[in-house]
């Protein structure tokens, strides 16, 4: 079986008493055989045109040897360092690709711009910009973080005396901004199905493109994939997607928070991926899956919320030598064709069991009206509430600040948290330079004693933002940002990448706090230093 999904206790009853109707309405097959009104009559209209994905591995399959014979015409001119520049859909899948493949991938999903300088010079050893080829990713074809990345490799290009239609290939829509203005522009143009949505796309030119250039065996992927789908078409209690959707959306009361543990798996970082999926799809109407990545020690293990469901990502979750241990946790291994296929149509369940449309992201627009408006207008930043040790404080509610020192306003943003709530830590850093502030995720989740997610800025703006402002309103929010002396131009934009990213992360606290979500916003001055204070201080 390409997908194994082994179930003990608590989740196996609330999987016994929900499978029987997920079975007897024939959810599965109406969703194989594209059942608009599966969602109810207020998501007809959005489905009727986003599943398409269904159709992903018949429709991909030729792409496979333009992809193939690409690759090989790119290594024959020495250029084997391959880029991407892409946001959520578009670069989350790749990545997955590409990591559990075990070859390179420099994914730019920031416009930090360390980031940015980190991917436009390259690694000396793999050639730098000499050798590097840039796959231009956006679905709707006007994403700002990737229309800047393009316009900053064009330039760096023309710099070396390289000509861009040589080095950049985009993958888009037909009939995007982008499709249009690349085919004029004479680049070379994947398009991807339409009827697909950005994080359902991970085997169509979306996912496939940026990881077969980077030398990924896409056509095993696809094979993968295809050896799944006639698992997931049949009504019946063993398909694994009826099992797991009724696994992480069953239950009453239902468990909203899904915390997800890679445990000696072969596949590197598909947690994220899962989470932009279930997050975007879920969490929108008051209601909502909210994802948790966490690590094989995390302290919500110890502390075990009521509300958390644990699953795991193993290598054989039927043998799983330490299963004993793990009674109430849903263990699921597969390959990673398998697990693509069967996520998406979990997922898709899990939206019919919560009442929702699971293809729309109603909420995802406002954070980046939010920073349009910002860039727009550029105002002063507003004067921090207090500053100690270099780190400066930001609130949207000045009791938070009543302490005057970092520790007391992390105390009072956790005093915020309602019982059911969660915290969710949003780093706008440089990620290559201090990407340890990832282990704070730990800290904040030990300290708040509820479970907390780590996002890098902007990035998760597309994945877990619509959850944030559309799901649960139980969430605190801890936004760090960072001030630094370097910057890098947007050639043809009256903004920089500095004051992007600086735009992203206010215009988002700007709209979480107009729903009412309590906000705390660290910059730090001196990030490598005043890293280890905000560890200190989450402690």
């Amino acid at each position: 079986m390409a997908f194994d999904i082994h179930l003990t206790g608590h989740v196996k009853s609330v999987v016994e008493t929900t499978l029987p109707g997920l079975v007897g309405d024939l959810v599965a097959s109406g969703v194989t055989a594209g059942d608009t009104s599966l969602w109810g009559p207020a998501a007809e209209a959005e489905a009727s045109r986003r599943l398409g994905w269904l159709e992903a591995v018949t429709v991909s399959l030729p792409l496979v040897p333009q992809i193939v014979a690409l690759r090989e015409e790119l290594v024959e001119k020495g250029l084997t360092r391959i880029v991407l520049a892409g946001m959520g859909g578009s670069s989350l899948a790749p990545e997955v690709i590409a990591q559990t493949a075990g070859v390179p991938l420099v994914v730019l999903d920031s416009t930090a711009p360390g980031q940015v300088l980190a991917a436009l010079d390259g690694d000396p050893e793999a050639g730098g910009l000499e050798r590097t080829v840039l796959v231009v990713s956006s679905k709707s074809g006007s994403t700002v973080e990737t229309d800047s990345a393009k316009r900053a490799f064009e330039a760096a290009f023309r710099d070396l005396g390289i000509d861009p239609l040589e080095r950049i290939i985009v993958v888009t829509d037909p009939g995007s901004p982008l499709d249009e203005s690349a085919r004029a522009d004479g680049y070379r143009v994947f398009n991807a199905d339409p009827s697909v949505g950005g994080r359902y796309s991970a085997l169509t030119a979306f996912g496939l493109v940026p990881a077969g250039l980077a030398g990924a065996n896409i056509e095993e992927l696809l094979a993968e994939a295809d050896a799944t789908l006639l698992e997931v078409a049949i009504d019946s209690p063993e398909n694994p997607a009826l099992v797991l959707a009724a696994a992480i959306a069953g239950g009453d009361p239902r468990r909203d928070k899904l915390g997800l543990i890679s445990d000696g798996t072969h596949i590197v970082g598909l947690p994220d991926w899962i989470e932009q999926l279930i997050a975007e799809s879920t969490g929108k109407n008051g209601t909502g899956i909210l994802p948790v990545v966490m690590l094989p020690v995390s302290p919500e293990l110890e502390t075990k919320p009521a509300d958390l469901q644990v699953l795991r990502l193993v290598d054989e979750a039927r043998q799983f030598h330490l299963f004993e241990h793990h009674s109430g946790e849903i263990l699921v291994s597969g390959s990673l064709g398998a697990q693509f296929v069967v996520w998406e149509y979990a997922t898709a369940i899990a939206g019919r069991m919560l009442g929702i449309n699971p293809f729309d992201q109603p909420d995802v627009e406002s954070a980046k009206e939010a920073t349009r408006g910002l860039l727009e207008r550029q105002p002063e930043p507003t004067a921090p509430a207090f500053s100690v040790d270099g780190v400066e404080v930001r609130v949207t509610d000045a009791a938070l600040a009543a302490s005057g020192t970092i520790a007391g306003v992390l105390d009072a943003l956790w005093a915020q948290i309602p019982a059911d709530g969660y915290v969710s830590v949003q780093a706008y850093v440089d990620r290559l330079s201090i990407p340890q502030l990832q282990g704070l995720r730990e800290l904040v989740a030990a300290d708040s004693g509820r479970p907390t997610t780590f996002g890098w800025g902007p990035r998760f703006l597309h994945s877990t933002g619509q959850y944030h402002k559309g799901g649960p309103a139980n969430g605190v929010f801890l936004q760090i940002v960072e001030r630094t002396d370097m910057d890098v131009e947007i050639p043809g934009r009256p903004f920089t990448f500095g004051q992007l990213i600086d735009a992203q992360a206010a215009g988002d606290a700007e709209v979480l706090a107009a729903h009412g979500r309590p906000v705390v916003t660290l910059t730090l001055t001196d990030p490598q230093v005043e890293v280890l204070s905000l560890f200190e201080a989450a402690q």
